[in-house]
């Protein structure tokens, strides 16, 4: 096998065609045109509310076009089923409702299990979400084979759930945003929001780089920089990064339509017909100045995600201790100085990943490797998003920290933010995603993974 970092190159979204020019004025601007973004704009813009949505670089151009494309109710932590399960619905009409196609397909979702651990981790959670009335099942080796063909792995055992779906990264964010614009947002990419206007405490503009916007609320959606521009602001938020290496195959014939996880690698059929590959149990974690600084909070995450974790130390712990934490808002900010995160993809990573993958299935023995590249999750220490107004700041609103699990969430977590901005009744209850929770004594436990 040739080196496979010789196919590194960066996902490329669907175009999304700006809108041309800088408002003066609007309601609400969203700083961030990932997925979480995108669908915040998209309900704002629904219901009526002059919009902004400004992207430093281009829509879905960090990890909303990077991800595994898994769209699930399975094994999400209790706290925000709720709201994954709305997200859902959203999903199941959004290629409709955007009259673009999302790549959403309900094909079922399977977790093969490595140890009988892993059957009483996955029984418990049944348990837990009885009341959910989901379709999750524990399924045996020969239920196995009917929805994997040709699966020859050594798993006896897995958890399926045949209504969980996939959905295409790099459409979703782009659909979105340009049902934002049509519904009439106006939709900016390369223009980074450098900072807020305050009065009095409150919001009243955003300064852009390209100028002044006026507005009542502000929500960032910034993905693994919302807490750069948090703490700008004097607002702190417990937001540490983590990279994903991923890979895709060539199309070919003979291979599963189920997504699954089967420890060393992770697939997902894409509708160009090849799939979509990552190492399962494999993130690399580097350790920046912030690693210490939010140490505390993040020790049970790091104890929960133990043996999945590589901590390296190197040049990115120089590059962050030498980053600007405030700057003069009429000069370069860092977010344009980085227009698109491109992290490189760990080669061992794949390489394991490849690897297990053709041995539970050898119809990939011959496949090509067409491309591979790395994402940036951002994650919070109980692994669950924020979507809230920070109350020190009124007009300021955050949606981020999704832990890994943003793509299938995206779509319900921005509707919820639009009621919350709206001031509208929430359709979940909002409390566990409250950004004070990190100062209110709240415990932050991360579900057991």
């Amino acid at each position: 096998m040739t080196d496979i970092l010789e196919s590194w190159q960066a996902p490329v979204p669907d175009p999304v065609e700006a809108t041309s020019g800088l408002p003066k004025r609007c309601d609400v601007v969203v700083i961030g045109a990932g997925i979480a973004g995108a669908s915040t704009a998209f309900a704002l813009a629904q219901n009526g509310v002059p919009t902004v949505l400004c992207e430093k670089g281009i829509v879905g151009g960090e990890q909303s076009s990077r991800n595994w494309g898994w769209v699930r109710n399975m094994h999400r932590d209790p706290r925000e089923l709720p709201l994954m399960m709305e997200s859902m619905r959203i999903w199941e009409g959004l290629n409709e409702a955007l009259q673009a196609e999302t790549g959403f397909r309900r094909s079922g979702i399977a977790y093969l299990c490595e140890t009988e651990k892993d059957v009483a981790r996955y029984e418990d959670w049944l348990e837990q979400v009885h009341g959910f009335q989901l379709d999750s099942r524990m399924i045996s080796r020969s239920g196995i084979e009917s929805i994997l063909p040709n699966y020859r792995g050594d798993f006896q055992e897995a958890f399926y759930t045949a209504s969980d779906a996939r959905a295409e990264p790099q459409k979703a964010a782009p659909a979105l945003a340009r049902g934002a614009r049509n519904g009439g947002a106006t939709v900016l990419m390369n223009c980074a929001v450098r900072g807020l206007d305050l009065q009095g405490g409150r919001v009243s503009g955003v300064i852009t780089e390209q100028g002044r916007v006026s507005c009542r609320a502000v929500v960032i959606a910034a993905g693994a920089w919302s807490g750069l521009l948090c703490r700008s602001l004097g607002v702190r938020f417990p937001q540490l990064n983590v990279v994903a290496s991923v890979f895709r195959t060539g199309a070919f014939d003979g291979g599963p339509e189920t997504a699954a996880w089967g420890g060393r690698f992770a697939i997902r059929k894409r509708l160009d017909g090849g799939y979509t590959v990552a190492n399962g149990n494999w993130n690399d974690v580097d350790l920046v100045p912030d690693s210490f600084r939010f140490m505390k909070e993040f020790v049970p995450a790091f104890r929960n995600e133990r043996g999945k974790l590589r901590f390296r130390l190197g040049r990115q712990f120089v590059r962050e201790a030498r980053q600007l934490k405030s700057w003069n808002l009429d000069s370069i900010s860092p977010f344009e100085q980085v227009r698109v995160l491109n992290p490189e993809p760990s080669r061992n990573a794949m390489v394991s990943a490849y690897t297990a993958l053709k041995k539970a299935f050898p119809v990939f023995e011959n496949t090509s490797i067409e491309q591979c590249w790395a994402g940036t999750i951002d994650a919070t220490p109980d692994a669950l998003p924020v979507i809230s107004e920070v109350g020190s700041c009124p007009g300021l609103f955050l949606i981020s920290g999704f832990s890994g699990h943003g793509f299938g969430i995206g779509p319900g977590a921005g509707f919820l933010m639009s009621d919350l901005v709206r001031g509208e009744m929430p359709r979940v209850d909002p409390s566990p995603f409250r950004f004070s929770r990190f100062s209110d004594g709240t415990k932050l436990t991360p579900m057991a993974r």
